[in-house]
């Protein structure tokens, strides 16, 4: 690729958010979303393998017909209420098919079929941007038109998606797979709280961004694509590796790890809606994620390979892993104490 190709993408991607996220006019957020869909698609095929133009073509096409749904909703939106600003989306129907293309853009449950194809066939890092970044502004149009959606809708789609997103994980090996699944359950927790707490919704996000930022980087780190080359790693950064296994556990919502904290406010959200069933479902269903999580922890770290691993041999090297991944794992692991004000906050 271009040398030149990677910083343009890069700005591509930072404006076509922006605009997205900053704008009250539906034609401006869309032109931003159709902005990242171009600008991320030349990242997704770069290595010019077969499986890297397949998640491109797969990536197009999803993203093209959720963006054409965008615009039929919000001109439907406009046809009968005469408002073209996104906050104003009260007609019914226009509300239905914006949730489903928000859907579709997001990978919730039922539209999630392309999430994990096209993660498995992206570089680590581009995964990284799919997973985090390219979830953001479909996020936002969800936060401003929270009002108007369907709470049933929403809790139903988001249940949907805790269960799929745990039980396919569960018989992975290869570890973009199992993080887009984890992706998928974590998209059912911010959606259920939508309606009911939008900042709760959104903190979820930032956190799982951290979180997953950690994961994605300390994997790229040791270069591990399928659970057995997690399982040789050691021997090249065994800190880094007690590390991931840390920030695994986090990401699966277990005390005293920063990643409970969302989890616990959400039930406890939950349970102020007077939604109980809704929260002990969820709180059920993420147990089937924790299994997932606790294979990839007890492959990273407790494990040792019982025979020779047919990888090229990784020796231990005192290179340190560099200071995003430090930051962003330890943000990971020991913002649990900051709940009370995180609380006071949503």
């Amino acid at each position: 690729m271009n040398p030149y190709a990677t910083p343009i993408m890069t700005f591509s991607l930072i404006l076509g958010t922006t605009i997205t996220i900053s704008s009250n006019h539906w034609v401006l957020a869309w032109t931003g979303l159709e902005i990242n869909t171009l600008a991320i698609i030349p990242l997704i095929a770069k290595s010019h393998h077969p499986r890297a133009v397949e998640a491109a073509t797969k990536y197009f096409l999803t993203q093209a017909a959720a963006s054409a749904l965008v615009l039929f909703s919000s001109m439907t939106n406009a046809w009968v209420t005469g408002q073209w600003d996104i906050t104003q989306m009260n007609h019914p129907t226009s509300c239905l098919l914006l949730t489903a293309a928000i859907a579709i853009k997001l990978g919730l449950v039922p539209f999630h079929f392309w999430f994990p194809e096209v993660l498995q066939g992206s570089p680590l890092m581009t995964a990284l941007l799919l997973s985090t970044l390219m979830k953001f502004p479909p996020l936002t149009l969800l936060l401003l038109t929270s009002k108007s959606l369907d709470p049933a809708l929403l809790t139903a789609m988001a249940l949907a998606s805790t269960a799929l997103g745990g039980w396919m994980g569960l018989n992975q090996t290869q570890t973009r797979k199992i993080l887009a699944f984890s992706s998928i359950s974590h998209l059912g927790w911010i959606a259920i709280i939508l309606v009911y707490s939008p900042k709760l919704a959104l903190l979820t996000f930032y956190l799982y961004t951290i979180m997953t930022s950690a994961v994605f980087l300390a994997l790229n780190k040791i270069k591990a694509l399928n659970l057995s080359m997690i399982m040789t790693s050691w021997t090249k950064t065994p800190v880094l590796n007690a590390t991931l296994m840390l920030v695994l556990l986090s990401l699966a919502g277990l005390p005293p790890l920063t990643g409970f904290m969302p989890k616990w406010l959400i039930i406890q959200e939950l349970t102020k809606q007077e939604m109980t069933p809704a929260a002990m479902a969820i709180a059920m269903l993420s147990l089937l994620s924790l299994f997932f999580y606790l294979r990839l922890a007890y492959h990273s770290t407790i494990t040792l390979p019982p025979n020779s691993s047919n990888h090229m041999k990784q020796w231990y090297t005192s290179k340190a892993p560099s200071t995003p991944t430090a930051v962003l794992a330890s943000l990971s692991i020991l913002l649990l104490p900051l709940s009370p004000m995180m609380h006071a906050i949503v």
